[in-house]
C-alpha cells in the first residue's frame, strides 16, 4: 500500500513504548522521509519497531529553512512523516512553521491521534477538565515568569505547564508567590514510565515535597493549577473579566456586552451583568 503524498503528523511514545500505535507505526514505514526533532534519539525508537526510512533533522533551529525542502520532497511525489523525541509533535515543539508552510504550498497535512503528556496528566489530575489551557514552559527568567502567572492569576480554567527537572521548584515558588499557598495543583512526573508520580496538594505541600525529594526533582513534569476561585468576601467577577466588559460596553448594550464576556471567561452572565451595573456601565 502505497501513502497519498502528504505530510503526516506522527505522535510517538513519552515513555513506554507499548503506547505506539499500529497506525503510526504503518504511517512510518511507508512514507519516504521522516522529520526527526533528534535524528539519534528517534533512531533508537525506529530501529526497536524495524523501522529503516530514511531520516532528516528539524528542531528549532533549522525549521524555517527546513521546511522549503520537505515541501520540494512533497513536490517530487514523496510522502514526509514529522516525529519529535516523544508525544505528539507540535506541542512544545517544533513543526508550527513546517505544518504552515506545507499547507501554504498546498499539500494535505494528515495528523495521527496518539499520545501527549498535557492530556494524558490532565485525565488523571482530579482537576476540573471542561475547560483548560495549556501554557507549555514558564519563562526560565524570574521577572517573565511571575509576570507570566500573574497574567494567569484570575484564570478560572485549569492551567497546565510543561517544566524541566532544574526548573521545578523556582516555578513552583513563583506559583505560590502569585497564585497563593492555598492554590490545588497537581505535579505529574514520568508519566508511563517505571517512576510515573502524581503530587497532589496546595502549592505549598507540593513545594515542600519536590524541595525534600530529590527524586521529584528528575524526569519530565507536567504541572497543573486549580483555576482561580473567589472567596465570599472577594470580588466575585476576575479582574480581567471586568476589564472585558467594560471595552465591550462601551460599544454594546451592557446585558449583551455581559453575555459576550461571560462567554470569553467561562462565567455566569448575570453575575457580569450585576457587576457592570454595581459598577455603573
Amino acid at each position: 500500500m502505497t501513502l497519498p503524498v502528504a505530510l503526516y503528523i506522527v505522535p510517538t511514545p513519552i515513555g513506554n513504548l507499548q503506547d505506539m500505535s499500529p497506525r503510526a507505526i504503518e504511517v512510518l514505514e511507508q512514507v519516504s522521509l521522516i522529520a526527526c526533532e533528534d535524528t539519534r534519539h528517534s533512531g533508537k525508537l525506529l530501529k526497536h519497531f524495524g523501522i529503516s526510512t530514511r531520516t532528516t533533522a528539524l528542531h528549532d533551529h533549522n525549521e524555517r529553512a527546513r521546511a522549503q525542502w520537505i515541501v520540494e520532497q512533497l513536490s517530487a511525489n514523496l510522502a514526509v512523516a514529522l516525529i519529535s523525541d516523544a508525544g505528539t509533535p507540535l506541542i512544545s515543539d517544533p513543526g508550527y512553521h513546517l505544518v504552515t508552510h506545507v499547507r501554504a504550498a498546498g499539500f494535505e497535512v494528515v495528523s495521527l491521534p496518539g499520545p501527549c503528556a498535557a492530556i494524558t496528566a490532565l485525565s488523571a489530575s482530579g482537576l476540573p477538565s471542561d475547560r483548560f489551557s495549556f501554557e507549555g514552559f514558564l519563562p526560565s527568567k524570574e521577572k517573565a515568569r511571575l509576570d507570566k502567572l500573574t497574567e494567569l492569576k484570575e484564570a478560572a480554567h485549569t492551567l497546565i505547564f510543561y517544566e524541566s527537572p532544574h526548573r521545578i521548584v523556582y516555578s513552583l515558588e513563583a506559583i505560590v508567590r502569585v497564585f497563593g499557598q492555598e492554590r490545588q495543583i497537581v505535579m505529574a512526573r514520568e508519566l508511563t514510565k517505571t517512576f510515573e508520580t502524581f503530587l497532589t496538594g496546595t502549592a505549598a505541600e507540593v513545594l515542600e515535597t519536590v524541595k525534600t525529594d530529590d527524586n521529584q526533582q528528575k524526569g519530565e513534569i507536567v504541572l497543573m493549577c486549580h483555576g482561580f476561585v473567589a472567596a465570599a468576601d472577594q470580588q466575585a467577577v476576575p479582574s480581567v473579566a471586568m476589564e472585558t466588559l467594560k471595552l465591550l460596553s462601551v460599544e454594546l448594550p451592557l446585558k449583551k456586552a455581559a453575555a459576550i464576556a461571560a462567554q470569553i471567561h467561562g462565567l455566569k452572565k448575570n453575575a457580569l451583568y450585576k457587576a457592570g451595573l454595581e459598577a455603573g456601565l
